[in-house]
């Protein structure tokens, strides 16, 4: 999925509907479910059926809106602006079930139904009275139903253990009426994240990783929501379902560590990630200005040459880091940059950068510059904590990768004082240059810091 992959720039405006019930605590329901549209670039709609005062440890109560003003707001919606998709999300009661099943009946809009039973802390989000209902009046007419494991051994009778159990459950669920049925399979255990889709009788796999994050509160509801988004886009389910898959990963990778309990989703990440290259990007070339323009740079340029990356907020592999192709070159008495600055031009020093940001998340930028214990005493001067790793530690299969000695080395260095330095020495090893890296919050201010090392060095 593109964040810009939408339908508005052609003139028509892709808008979705979600009724569902509000969170207090910005991770589930509606709070989550219009984040997504947005993050996929749909308009969207929202019926309130219920108020929940929630935060990421527990519910602490429930106020439903009267099944007529839930009738209402989606009549109001639908005779206006119009519902080219639709999801459900908490729908308490049998009451708010039936009318909800009344609107959409007269409307006619494709309605993805995630038939929300459970909140992620225990609290229960559907009266026991409303599960035949649902089962009777919703699911029937549902273009796509998304429960979670535990959901689909309600809806279907079936225990659900493995993924051809998540099978038959999906089939039964089918049965009732609705035209295909995910099975999610975040409560099935195993190393992959396994997504069972049965539509027209075929059963359809979608797998990704399983992450181990605490920021999982409105999985569902995002999932659901992207789903709804891509068929108001005018996709087919699988393709839906697809495109629902991959936000929904990228969200809970990218999950906010808010609250004391279970830190809500991210479906906004990807939005995110696009936006912030840009700034990446001019923040890089920025500094590479400082450099260039600075008389005593050259200096600090090793045999090996020079390099600067920065790397997103978000980023998890080098490709995420920008850097320069070729580095960064000593021409006479002044340095300059042998290419613009592209997003993953460089291994070593990005690779330094992505092991410091894993202990602190503040750390983005690095450049290696020469060693020489000269230009460590005056980083020691400048109040720079120093920490350095041995290459001659470096164990075997560590070598033989590349690209891994800079990042096993940054590791060692940053457990060596327990917390990520301001700079980074080794001494060398048979055939390897020794060098010191400079890392910081940023580019620009990377580059102010060297720039210091290099007057002072000069003189």
């Amino acid at each position: 999925m593109k964040p810009q992959d939408t339908l508005l720039g052609t003139g028509r405006i892709p808008k979705a509907l979600t009724i569902a019930g509000s969170d207090s605590g910005g991770g589930a329901g509606i709070e989550a479910d219009l984040k997504t549209f947005a993050a996929l670039g749909v308009h969207g709609l929202a019926a309130l059926t219920s108020i929940t005062a929630q935060n990421t440890l527990r519910v602490e109560s429930i106020q439903d809106v009267r099944p007529e003003m839930v009738k209402a707001q989606i009549e109001a919606v639908g005779e206006d602006i119009g519902v080219d998709a639709a999801k459900t999300g908490m729908l308490h009661t049998p009451e708010i079930i039936r009318v909800v099943a009344e609107i959409i009946r007269k409307y006619g809009f494709a309605t993805v139904v995630d038939p929300v039973m459970v909140a992620k802390s225990g609290a229960n989000l559907l009266e026991p009275e409303a599960i035949e209902v649902l089962k009777s009046k919703l699911i029937p007419i549902a273009r796509v139903v998304t429960p979670n494991a535990p959901e689909a051994e309600v809806l279907s009778g079936v225990k659900i253990v493995s993924y051809d159990d998540a099978v038959v459950a999906a089939r039964e669920i089918a049965g009732l009426g609705a035209e295909a049925v995910v099975v999610k399979g975040g409560h099935i255990y195993g190393n992959r994240a396994i997504d069972i889709l049965y539509v027209n009788g075929v059963t359809r796999k979608f797998e990704a990783e399983r992450l181990s994050q605490n920021a999982t509160h409105g999985t569902g509801c995002s999932f659901s929501a992207a789903i709804a988004a891509e068929m108001a886009k005018g996709r087919e389910i699988v393709e839906a379902v697809a495109t629902a898959k991959e936000i929904v990963t990228e969200a809970i990778r990218y999950g906010l560590k808010i609250g004391k309990g279970h830190g809500p989703v991210n479906p906004l990440a990807g939005l995110y990630k696009e936006a912030e290259k840009y700034s990446v990007i001019r923040n890089v070339s920025e500094a590479l200005g400082i450099l260039e323009r600075d008389p005593n740079l050259h200096l600090l340029i090793p045999e090996s040459q020079t390099n600067l990356a920065m790397a997103t907020s978000y980023a998890i592999d080098l490709d995420d880091l920008v850097a320069i192709p070729g580095r960064i070159v000593r021409v006479g008495k002044r340095v300059l940059a042998t290419a613009p600055p592209e997003f993953g031009a460089s291994k070593h020093v990005a690779a330094t950068v992505l092991a410091a940001k894993k202990y602190d998340s503040q750390i983005r930028a690095a450049m290696n510059i020469r060693f020489s214990k000269e230009i460590l005493e005056i980083c020691q001067r400048m109040k720079l904590t120093v920490s350095f790793y041995d290459r001659k530690l470096e164990p075997a299969e560590i070598k033989l990768t590349e690209g891994k000695t800079t990042s096993w080395g940054a590791e060692q260095a940053i457990k060596r004082i327990g917390r990520v330095p301001d700079v980074i020495f080794h001494e060398g090893d048979w055939g390897k240059e020794p060098m010191i890296v400079i890392l910081a919050t940023n580019a620009v201010e990377l580059a102010k810091s060297v720039q210091k090392i290099a007057a002072e060095y000069s003189k």
